[in-house]
Order: C-alpha cells, then sequence, then structure tokens
C-alpha cells in the first residue's frame, strides 16, 4: 500500500487512513458523504469560492467536497484536495468528473510542498484535527495562500456536545475495554474543540480575523431508512468503531444490540436524529 511521506508524528494517523479506517470510510463512502451533507453546504456558503479561484481541499477523502469547490471555482480555478489515505484518493479520483478543474494529491499537509503564495482558499471538512504539531502544520499550509487569502474549516465541539458520536461509544464501553485516554490536545475528532486553543493555533501560525462561529444540527443515522440502518452507521464510524476493532464477536455482538437499544429510544419513525455541534472556522492571510 502507497504511504505519503510525513511528519513522523502523524504515522499513527497515516497508518490508520491506509487501514482500517479507510477501509471503513471507503465501504460506506455514499452514507458518509449523505450524512455530513448538511456539514458540507454550510461550509461551501461560508467558503464561497467563485471561478477563477484556487482552493486546497485539506483531508478531501474521497472527494465530494473537492468536486463541490471544483464546480464553483469553474472556469478558470483549480482545485488540489490533499488526504493522506490512498484507498480514499483512488475513490475520489474515480468519482470527480474529468472536466472538472480538480486533482489530488497524496500527502501529509504538515510537510508537504505547496506551490507558495498562489491559493485563494483553505479549506476543510473535519480534516485538520489530526495533526501532531497543528501550528506547524498550518504554518505549512499557509505557504500555499496568496496575501488575503481566506481559510474556513469545520471541526468538532466537545464531546457531551456531541451525543451521535458519542452515545454509541458509551453504550460498548458497557462490553469491551474503553479506548486509550486521550488528551484534550492529543490529535483526534475533539483535539479543536477549545476555541482558545484553535484561536491560539491559528494566530501562532500566522492568520488574522480569525472567526469560530458555533452551530447545531441534528445528525440523522439512519439517513431515513429505519433503526437497522442507524446501527449499522453507529458500528462503522467513528469512535465507537474504533472500540470495537479487534474484539470479539460476542463482545461485538452484546456491545451491538446495547447500541440498537438506545438507538431505539431516540428513533422518530424510520430516522434516528442525535444532536451534533462543530464550531466553522473562518480565517483570512494578512
Amino acid at each position: 500500500m502507497r504511504r505519503p511521506t510525513g511528519d513522523e508524528r502523524n504515522a499513527a494517523e497515516i497508518e490508520y487512513w491506509n487501514g482500517p479506517g479507510g477501509e471503513r470510510w471507503l465501504n460506506r463512502q455514499q452514507a458518509q458523504d449523505a450524512l455530513l451533507a448538511p456539514v458540507a453546504d454550510v461550509l461551501l456558503g461560508r467558503a464561497a469560492a467563485h471561478p477563477g479561484e484556487i482552493v486546497l481541499d485539506i483531508g478531501c477523502g474521497c472527494g465530494s467536497t473537492s468536486i463541490a469547490l471544483a464546480q464553483r471555482v469553474a472556469p478558470g480555478g483549480h482545485v488540489l484536495g490533499v488526504d493522506v489515505s490512498a484507498p480514499l484518493l483512488d475513490r475520489a479520483r474515480q468519482l470527480a468528473p474529468q472536466a472538472l478543474p480538480l486533482s489530488f494529491v497524496l500527502a501529509d499537509a504538515t510537510v508537504h510542498r505547496f506551490e507558495p503564495g498562489r491559493a485563494d482558499l483553505l479549506f476543510s471538512r473535519f480534516g485538520v484535527m489530526f495533526f501532531a504539531d497543528p501550528v506547524r502544520s498550518f504554518v505549512n499550509m499557509r505557504t500555499g495562500l496568496r496575501a488575503g487569502a481566506r481559510l474556513v474549516f469545520a471541526c468538532w465541539r466537545a464531546p457531551r456536545e456531541n451525543p451521535w458520536l458519542m452515545l454509541p461509544l458509551q453504550e460498548a464501553y458497557r462490553h469491551v475495554p474503553r479506548l486509550p485516554e486521550v488528551g484534550p490536545e492529543e490529535p483526534g475528532p475533539f483535539s479543536f474543540a477549545d476555541p482558545h486553543r484553535v484561536r491560539g493555533i491559528l494566530e501562532r501560525a500566522g492568520f488574522g480575523a480569525i472567526g469560530l462561529e458555533p452551530f447545531h444540527l441534528s445528525f440523522d443515522l439512519s439517513l431515513g431508512r429505519g433503526l437497522d440502518a442507524a446501527l449499522d452507521t453507529a458500528l462503522n464510524m467513528g469512535p465507537a468503531s474504533r472500540a470495537l476493532d479487534g474484539q470479539p464477536a460476542s463482545l461485538r455482538a452484546a456491545a451491538a444490540e446495547s447500541i440498537r437499544a438506545a438507538l431505539a429510544r431516540r428513533q422518530v419513525g424510520e430516522t434516528v436524529p442525535l444532536p451534533g455541534a462543530l464550531w466553522i472556522v473562518t480565517a483570512t492571510t494578512p
């Protein structure tokens, strides 16, 4: 399997997204894109990309946001999708219409040599919380931006504000060992939950006009397809999926029953809505 050259401190995340994490996302690509579509819509609106602009899409995964951005910057613009996962980028290249001004690169944004001073927009949907040294990473990404360029990304708020991710995990913990404790500033989905930390990272990386907008929404884990579909989502994405990795079949089955019962209590018709909370982060380069 191909691996990008990266900061050695990002090696565990690179391995994960080229292994079990990438495989799960790939298997559920359409459902994942549908589940996160409301976030993408908000981000794309805040980004306001327009024809002729150059965009860097960090942690682009299977390319849905890169494709949407490329549709907005054509004609005359270009989007570069950056990700550490070879299998996800392979899918992105398959899905991307050939006529769009769009390319992808397998790279760690902490060390990748971006074309200096060219891009108008740095964009990411949940792709920037996994850097071991986020200041270094944002300094490097800023080298690819022109003066006056925009930054727009989404990151998760605190775990307690995201039952759609944490409820399945807590039910899984009734049956399987807890994941290793992760500090609030260690790489992971909630490492940017503290707005003061995010602001400090961006300030030290040389960005200005920094804003963090709280955004709340409801995630339907079933995508309108009932309780079984919601359970499938809960078992195959987010921290619960990591906790269940490698566990005996009997424990996985018991955890699934507990998760199913908890989701059933939240079911509304064919939907299973659970709250989520994130930050929409914006900034500019001087």
